[in-house]
């Protein structure tokens, strides 16, 4: 039940939004979330009150397995989520006021929200998938990031952890938790856990174990894994899944979203249809048609995230364009180009094609150059169009690989829809 203030506060928040939309100032759920908490600190506390909530965190991965868990969960009633990836508490506010009748909520939190968020909406279930660098510039150190995660959920013992065991500094801030479903969903990214998050020693890995030399911490059983054809669960269960969505990291992120959904009562059955019915997440992944080109836009913003985005791409394609941009939202500071293995094009080049021509590689967008002299180096031959649909509309017919950073992302779907 919402307090007079607090009903007040969503009204007016309302109103802001209504007034954002009619003026084309934006689709307005940030300024109606921003306005709600203004007229009343406690709105997201209100708001979460009576439900039984599902946080969803981690670097890379949260919006697709956020949209998997809500779509899991649909399967048991009603569901609230920030489908959109507002991922902070004014994007929080607005999607649980949109939904308020909903007795369950699936939401994308930010890692530093989340010990607060957490306090506020007391989750049922916390999904902790991947901590790894993200913008330099912005962003805190990851450790840091890890003793705060887990400080967080050290002040709910009664929620169901669901825990990516590939992970290690997952595993840290999840291992002291008293109701922890360890889940095998991939860890291709170590770059950033080559020592212990606990003891400072190193992290020795294993095929897919590891432990630190300096500490009894290490990889712990998982409860529910996956391969190319099936996932696996407690009890022997065993479910074909075939998924909308490609490459295996999605993969682990289906079996960490049915994991989720199962933890609230969800049959698994149910759940892993619902997650394999997923086919786009905000943009993401959708194949759309450019001019005279068909494309398949994909969405990296960090070492890790490029890294998978980079196994996704689809060798027979005409072309790949890479688009990156430089604004604050996607870190200023663009080092972290030089941590991504591009290499890769060059030592498996994309496929010739019938015309005789090879497929090409085009950097683009507002710091095209940046990744051009990246490519340079990774000896991979590319040419430079800093406009992202015209260097779409450079490639060979055919269909285009295009992985975007986030604003390179936002501005190449606005322009296309």
């Amino acid at each position: 039940m919402l307090t007079l203030r607090g009903r007040a506060a969503l009204a007016a928040g309302a109103s802001a939004r209504w007034a954002s939309r009619v003026t084309g100032r934006g689709a307005g759920a940030m300024i109606g979330g921003l306005v709600a908490m203004t007229l009343d600190s406690s709105i997201l506390r209100q708001l979460g009150r009576g439900r039984r909530t599902v946080v969803v965190t981690g670097t890379n991965g949260k919006s697709t397995t956020t949209r998997m868990t809500a779509a899991a969960l649909a399967t048991v009633g009603p569901v609230a989520s920030n489908s959109e990836g507002a991922n902070m508490d004014a994007g929080l506010v607005a999607a649980l006021a949109g939904a308020r009748t909903a007795n369950l909520a699936a939401l994308e939190v930010d890692e530093m929200h989340v010990p607060h968020v957490s306090d506020a909406v007391d989750p049922s279930v916390i999904v902790l998938l991947n901590l790894s660098r993200d913008q330099l510039d912005r962003v805190g150190e990851i450790n840091h990031i890890e003793r705060t995660l887990r400080g967080g959920l050290a002040r709910h013992p009664d929620a169901v952890i669901v825990a990516n065991c590939d992970d290690v500094l997952m595993t840290s801030a999840a291992y002291d938790n008293p109701n922890v479903v360890w889940v095998a969903a991939g860890g291709s990214w170590a770059g950033d856990s080559v020592s212990c998050p606990r003891s400072g020693e190193i992290i020795v890995r294993d095929g897919v174990s590891w432990y630190s030399t300096g500490s009894d911490f290490k990889r712990p059983s998982p409860q529910w894994w996956f391969d190319d054809t099936h996932i696996y669960g407690p009890d022997g269960l065993v479910l074909p899944m075939t998924l909308a969505l490609p490459g295996a990291v999605n993969r682990g992120n289906a079996t960490q979203a049915v994991a989720a959904a199962v933890a609230l009562g969800a049959d698994p059955a149910a759940a892993v249809a619902a997650v394999s019915g997923v086919d786009e997440v905000a943009g993401r992944y959708r194949t759309v048609q450019i001019g005279s080109h068909t494309a398949r836009i994909l969405l990296a913003k960090n070492p890790a995230g490029w890294q998978e985005a980079l196994s996704m791409v689809d060798k027979q394609a005409a072309g790949v364009v890479i688009s990156v941009n430089g604004q604050v939202p996607d870190g200023e500071d663009l080092s972290w180009l030089w941590d991504v293995s591009f290499e890769h094009f060059a030592d498996e080049p994309l496929a010739r094609r019938e015309a005789g021509t090879d497929a090409v590689v085009v950097a683009a967008g507002e710091r095209g150059t940046d990744l051009a002299v990246r490519l340079g180096y990774a000896g991979v031959e590319h040419t430079l169009v800093h406009d992202t649909v015209a260097a779409i509309d450079s490639c060979p017919p055919g269909h285009v690989e295009v992985i975007a950073n986030y604003t390179a992302f936002l501005q190449l779907n606005r322009r296309i829809s």
